[in-house]
């Protein structure tokens, strides 16, 4: 006798399953991606941390996840030299290429002065805005 089959909603994802699944098959199809996490912060003289970058490598990629500056740090070089040690740590790890995603009210600006090149967009993400895709080769 086959078992029925239910679909229904989880307040919690089921990440070991699914998260596991994917991962066991994309290695299979693509090889172990070796993924790694990295962070870089700003931290004052008391240890409190201001900013900073956090991504990951994987594969040959190097992913910037999250990146934040306080407003008063912005302007003044810690962004460039926090994705630039970002970027360093990448290559070290083997990275050919980064990629991010930035809102127009965010920075790509920042991103493309820093040699960052537009391969997507989506348009009223979130309304009113736009949601841009970067990446670069290291």
């Amino acid at each position: 006798m086959d078992k029925k089959i239910n679909i229904k909603y989880l307040q919690e994802p089921a990440w070991d399953v699914i998260g596991g699944g994917i991962t066991a098959y994309n290695t299979g199809k693509a090889g172990d991606d070796h993924g790694k996490n990295l962070c870089f912060v700003l931290e004052d003289s008391d240890g409190e941390i201001l900013g900073g970058v956090i991504g990951m490598t994987y594969w040959n990629w190097l992913y910037i996840n999250l990146m934040w500056l306080p407003e008063n740090l912005r302007g003044q070089g810690y962004g460039r030299q926090l994705l630039e040690m970002a970027e360093d740590e990448g290559r070290k790890r083997g990275a050919e290429y980064a990629y991010l995603d930035t809102f127009c009210f965010q920075a790509p600006g920042f991103y493309k002065k820093l040699g960052y090149q537009l391969f997507g967009k989506l348009e009223e993400f979130p309304s009113g805005h736009s949601r841009f895709f970067l990446k670069k080769r290291l």
